[in-house]
């Protein structure tokens, strides 16, 4: 399988980011990309791509990686919603279920304040003089 994702260069604090094809099984950062497709530098928000080389590989099956394909659909190369990168739902199933407990909890919670009685009135302590 192919993959289209940024490879980080540049200086330490200084990130920019090189888009490249590699091979998905290709040894972690420093492997060897088959083709350069343009970069992209986040602090000026900067991007150059080469629109008809990743359209060839997304027609020959490469997948973009998450960043990548949110900054292909904000080029107009692709189309479609962009992917949540902060705070991703990896079990849906789990997420539902929690959402669903807790309107229940709450459902309860309203239940039960409607059946306390209103507060009983309090009583008017009349104070003396001291003399």
């Amino acid at each position: 399988m192919i993959t289209i994702r940024l490879q980080r260069v540049g200086r330490k604090n200084q990130p920019s980011f090189r888009v490249i094809v590699t091979p998905k099984k290709a040894g972690g950062p420093a492997g060897k990309p088959v083709e350069y497709l343009g970069w992209l530098n986040p602090f000026t928000k900067a991007f150059e791509l080469k629109k008809e080389r990743i359209s060839y590989w997304l027609s020959q099956g490469a997948k973009p990686s998450e960043t990548l394909n949110n900054l292909l659909i904000k080029a107009g190369l692709i189309e479609g919603k962009k992917v949540s990168l902060h705070g991703k739902e990896r079990h849906p199933e789990k997420i539902e279920a929690r959402v669903a407990a807790k309107a229940a909890k709450k459902s309860a919670l309203e239940k039960s304040s409607a059946e306390i009685p209103a507060e009983m009135p309090k009583e008017t302590v009349t104070e003396t003089p001291a003399e």
